[in-house]
């Protein structure tokens, strides 16, 4: 899987002003509402009920928010690099400003594991976090998401 099946120009943001996880998860399920059409209280509601489970804060500053709902038929990214830094409870304390969000079909078992693995292993790279850091250009924070992740996963 490439990360280019995934993750669309678009769904690429550059600067979030969100201030806390309950306005990044809104923000984030506008962005799936308008990219790839699904309903904007599912896709708040599941990633909520996700994050009860368990934070989803990786540590090293990232976040993979995840979850699956019934109406897309793929698994579809959304990236934000947040303007401020919040808490996501990750296991370090650290403060989370990269967050690359999943959404999956119900059904999609395998292809949402693979997907979150790779952007997993990926984030954790310091190098790639530095330069993801180090832009808050939408296309140049896609090339960098698109070129390593899919390099590496070549």
């Amino acid at each position: 899987m490439q990360i280019r099946s995934i993750l669309e120009p678009q769904a690429v943001l550059a600067s979030s002003k969100a201030s806390n996880k309950k306005r990044l998860f809104k923000e984030i399920a506008q962005q799936g509402n308008t990219l790839f059409g699904a309903d904007c209280q599912a896709l708040l509601s599941a990633l909520q009920e996700r994050e009860d489970l368990g934070p989803t804060g990786m540590g090293g500053g990232i976040a993979i928010p995840h979850a699956r709902i019934d109406d897309i038929d793929r698994v579809h990214g959304v990236f934000i690099r947040l303007e401020t830094p919040i808490d996501f409870e990750a296991n370090d304390n650290q403060l989370v400003d990269l967050v690359f969000a999943l959404f999956a079909p119900m059904n999609a078992g395998a292809e949402h594991l693979k997907a979150l693995a790779r952007v997993s292993r990926i984030l954790r790279d310091e190098e790639i976090r530095k330069n993801l850091r180090s832009t808050d250009d939408c296309e140049a924070l896609f090339a960098i998401l698109v070129e390593t992740l899919d390099s590496v996963a070549a």
